[in-house]
């Protein structure tokens, strides 16, 4: 069962750094898949975006941040249509990813490795924040949220993916190797911090009442939350969820915000 609580403790941040410096190789081949893919397709059903649509309209000539870019596919998707994005990633060992994928696809946009908790960037920067599955899920909401709304100018939009809230309360514990049923097994009440029993990594996932909260405290207007249903029999690489259940109760959640 993960560990959940408010604890203000930061050592996810060195956890999560170890843990994904040793897992990036599992992650060259889908993230070099995602940089050749002419459309951006999001989550782990890869949903074309022309389904999904996640990104806001008239990109071109924005300014924008990845928080916890990984391998910076979603900035490679941006630069393509006249963003001008930076790429945040605690992960050294992921960022030399995305630098061989500057070299080989030819996109190239600057990369910094910094804890998205704490960027070293000037305030009012930025006029898009975006996450997929990286500060979104791998930072405590409670710092990286601030910290987004503080990058951004006013006006400027935050939109994340995450783990669906149903997903979460379903799964099985990652030791157990078993694919998210449709039966609760875990409490709603005090989401937040998720310590699995492998212990390499850490994430967080917070209830909706707790996300809206987190949001408006920050200064962000809820625009939208999408529930993402991929297309019947897609195939994902991911073991625990299939597109059988994802079509019952929503597997994947992206949040949009703006900055009042």
């Amino acid at each position: 069962m993960p560990v959940r609580g408010h604890s203000l403790s930061a050592d996810h941040v060195r956890r999560n750094r170890m843990g994904w410096d040793g897992l990036a190789a599992e992650f060259v081949e889908p993230g070099r898949l995602a940089w050749s893919s002419p459309e951006p397709r999001w989550g782990v059903f890869r949903i074309p975006e022309s389904t999904a649509r996640i990104l806001p309209d008239d990109l071109e000539g924005r300014d924008a941040v990845e928080l916890g870019c990984g391998t910076a596919y979603v900035s490679s998707w941006l630069a393509r249509a006249g963003v001008r994005p930076v790429g945040v990633d605690v992960s050294s060992t992921q960022l030399a990813t995305a630098r061989a994928f500057q070299d080989e696809f030819g996109v190239r946009f600057p990369l910094i490795q910094a804890d998205a908790e704490r960027v070293p960037l000037r305030d009012e920067r930025f006029d898009l924040a975006i996450s997929e599955y990286g500060a979104s899920i791998w930072c405590d909401p409670y710092r990286w949220v601030p910290e987004a709304a503080r990058l951004l100018r006013p006006g400027g939009e935050l939109v994340f993916l995450v783990n669906g809230t149903f997903l979460m309360l379903c799964v099985p514990d990652a030791a157990s190797g078993g694919k998210v049923g449709g039966h609760l097994i875990r409490d709603y009440f005090g989401m937040h911090r998720f310590d699995w029993p492998d212990g390499r990594t850490v994430d967080f996932h917070l209830g909706y009442g707790d996300w809206i909260r987190s949001l408006r405290r920050s200064g962000f207007q809820i625009e939208d939350m999408i529930e993402l249903r991929p297309p019947k029999g897609a195939d994902t690489r991911f073991a625990f969820v299939t597109s059988e259940w994802a079509n019952r109760w929503p597997a994947e959640e992206v949040w949009k915000a703006r900055k009042t």
